[in-house]
């Protein structure tokens, strides 16, 4: 059966030319020499996110400030390492205080707070901390030479490293694996109702702009993942140009994270919904956010390699999947409460 493509007439327009008048070539030359010539928005988040020389993380232009593009909970008061250092030492404590106490973190940011659990329980619980050993797992090359400068006198000691996900063997860490904001940066694929048909969203090249078409999906797994929650989103209630977002990249990372973790806690702090309110009929165009210098809006297809873009975290699929990967739910909650 051919395949039926819904073009997006929409020409987007990338903006301001000082900042991005080398992005968008090297992204139109990038669609064209791809297998398909065209990109899923998946594989579109990741480049402008995470591509070494022009993604946003990868090539420096992240700020994660007061007056940056966004802020954290982490880069906005230390209060929130201190806690979770004690929550740690809890962990390791009821582990029954092993010689060693492995903390892996997804995506450090600036490494503030790495920085502020290392000072902490250096302070305040040197037993802990000589059996702390702590661990980065970061993509972004700016963001590691970052952090290392942050947390040189710790690497020193020999108390943290970088590592890769295949630099860990399986079986090989007990503790806990921490996140804070790493499952909402991931890439997602776009889906939407387009003539009553799940269809999925791809960036195609211009003669010299970017252009989205929908079509057909490019994997069997989008389907999968809505069955598994039990969702129609091609019947009533949902409805023509409903759009959302599906993130199967969170699979990969629990299941990366259920490898290596041999016995301990996975704790992750993010924004997101459970699949119910996700994927309400009345959220018609989805989670996806974007933030640059600390307005937030919905096109990712402005300020190319110069914003964050985002997209909320379904709190079930975790859940899920974690499950399916041999880890049990403890809590879940707001971070209030918490």
């Amino acid at each position: 059966m051919a395949s039926s493509v819904i073009p997006a007439t929409v020409t987007f327009l990338c903006f301001p030319p000082s900042m991005t008048q080398n992005i968008l070539p090297a992204l139109l030359d990038h669609i064209r020499q791809s297998p398909h010539q065209r990109l899923t928005f998946a594989e579109f988040m990741e480049w402008v996110l995470y591509q070494p020389d022009y993604g946003y993380y990868s090539s420096g232009q992240v700020d994660i400030a007061i007056r940056g593009d966004f802020v954290t909970a982490i880069a906005l008061r230390a209060d929130f390492g201190e806690l979770l250092a004690e929550q740690f030492l809890e962990m390791w404590q009821r582990l029954g205080e092993p010689d060693r106490f492995d903390l892996l973190e997804l995506g450090a940011g600036t490494g503030a707070f790495a920085q502020t659990v290392l000072v902490q329980t250096q302070r305040l619980y040197p037993e802990f901390f000589a059996a702390l050993q702590y661990h980065i797992i970061e993509e972004s090359a700016a963001l590691r030479r970052r952090q290392a400068n942050l947390l040189e006198p710790w690497r020193e000691m020999g108390k943290i490293q970088w590592q890769t996900w295949p630099e860990l063997a399986n079986d090989s860490l007990v503790g806990c694996c921490f996140s804070n904001e790493f499952f909402d940066a991931l890439p997602v694929h776009r889906v939407g109702i387009k003539q009553g048909v799940l269809k999925e969203q791809y960036i195609e090249a211009g003669p010299t702009d970017l252009t989205s078409v929908w079509d057909d999906l490019s994997t069997d797994k989008l389907v999968d993942y809505f069955a598994s929650f039990g969702l129609q989103l091609t019947s009533p209630p949902y409805g023509e140009n409903y759009e959302t977002e599906v993130n199967l990249a969170a699979q990969q990372a629990l299941e990366e994270i259920a490898r290596v973790l041999a016995q301990g806690w996975v704790l992750t702090v993010d924004y997101g919904h459970p699949a119910g309110k996700y994927y309400h009929p009345q959220r018609t165009g989805g989670t996806l956010q974007c933030y640059f210098q600390q307005r937030h809006h919905d096109n990712p297809f402005v300020n190319l390699g110069q914003q964050d873009v985002t997209a909320h975290v379904n709190f079930t699929a975790l859940e899920w999947w974690g499950e399916c990967y041999g880890l049990n739910r403890l809590d879940f909650s707001q971070q209030g409460p918490f």
